[in-house]
């Protein structure tokens, strides 16, 4: 929760859109201390309204003379957007805290999980990233096997909730499951193929190597969060019919042999994760468990059978740890290292 001190100026740029939404609630739950709010977005949005303790605000249009006076502006919109306007929150010594691709490879910019790499906060020069909604849930399990038995390699297989796509994601399915119930064939515009009823191997993009933009992002990301630019990862990142929640299923080397029990204590005692393991009764993460919470949930943890490697199934909410909770975190962390 954020600590108590003096008010701060807060925008939110995509204060319509699905990350948008979860912000507002996020921050009146935190009890961020918001003197001002200002939602803003596109042209296309502004004018339209938003609630936020109790009031219905006005959005008005993301322009650079928005975020005067500003303490911190929250991206939660296109890369394109954020890539224009972030730097004009710096110059104007407001910080920008971007959801989005737009910086986070960039070496001058900290991408950072607060429980993981907060010290990387004290070099930011006026932007702060915040990692792919997957890799969040992906790093939040791995860094407490590192910590406990160092990491050599994880092949992973993430499986991810079409809110990842935002609104237009969340609306193609229940779209296309309205059409099909009627009988009626599935119309598709968000993506390639039906995803109702249906499994998509590609989140995003493929490239020319055929891999999805999607992979290549939780490969670099992993290994800048985590300091580890040689970690051997191997990735498939598949899209299913899943409203809220991503998931993956990680099967992790370490470099010293770690028992199931071992993991499992490792993981128990880290902040922000919480395991959920007890085959004996049925009890393991889902996307369903892991809506609207801010932790992220692991089970399944057991040894390999052909290995001395760990099988872990991890789940959380896309939205908020995965994205907005991750953002507040990294601004009241920013406010009690005194940064801003």
């Amino acid at each position: 929760m954020a600590a108590a001190g003096r008010e701060r100026t807060v925008a939110i740029v995509g204060a319509t859109g699905a990350v948008g939404e979860v912000l507002l609630q996020v921050l009146a739950e935190r009890r961020f201390p918001v003197g001002e709010l200002r939602p803003l977005a596109s042209g296309r949005s502004a004018g339209t309204t938003v609630s936020f303790a109790g009031r219905d605000l006005v959005v008005r249009e993301a322009t650079p003379a928005a975020f005067d006076g500003a303490d911190f502006v929250f991206f939660a919109a296109t890369g394109a957007l954020s890539k224009e306007l972030a730097p004009e929150v710096a110059r104007r010594g407001g910080v920008a805290i971007d959801k989005s691709n737009s910086w986070r490879m960039d070496r001058e910019v900290p991408l950072v999980v607060p429980e993981i790499n907060p010290d990387a906060l004290e070099k930011h020069r006026g932007i702060v990233a915040c990692p792919n909604c997957t890799t969040i849930g992906f790093v939040m399990t791995l860094e407490p096997l590192r910590r406990a038995a160092g990491i050599q390699s994880v092949v992973v297989t993430t499986l991810q909730a079409v809110s990842g796509t935002g609104k237009p994601g969340v609306e193609e399915l229940e779209r296309q499951l309205g059409e099909t119930a009627a009988g009626a064939a599935a119309t598709t515009s968000t993506y390639p193929v039906q995803i109702a009823h249906n499994v998509l191997p590609l989140c995003e993009s493929f490239r020319d190597d055929g891999y999805s933009t999607e992979e290549v992002k939780l490969v670099q990301e992993t290994r800048k969060i985590l300091a580890m630019p040689d970690l051997a990862l191997s990735v498939t990142c598949v899209r299913v019919p899943v409203r809220v929640g991503h998931s993956a299923s990680m099967l992790v080397e370490t470099e010293r042999p770690l028992s199931a029990a071992e993991a499992r204590a490792a993981l128990a005692a880290f902040p922000g994760v919480v395991v959920v393991d007890d085959p004996r009764e049925n009890v393991f993460p889902t996307p369903q468990g892991a809506a609207g919470r801010d932790e992220v949930l692991v089970g399944r943890i057991r040894k390999d059978l052909s290995s001395d490697r760990l099988w872990l199934w991890q789940v959380s909410d896309n939205l908020r740890k995965g994205a907005a909770t991750n953002a507040v975190q990294i601004a009241e962390e920013m406010m009690h290292r005194g940064l801003k």
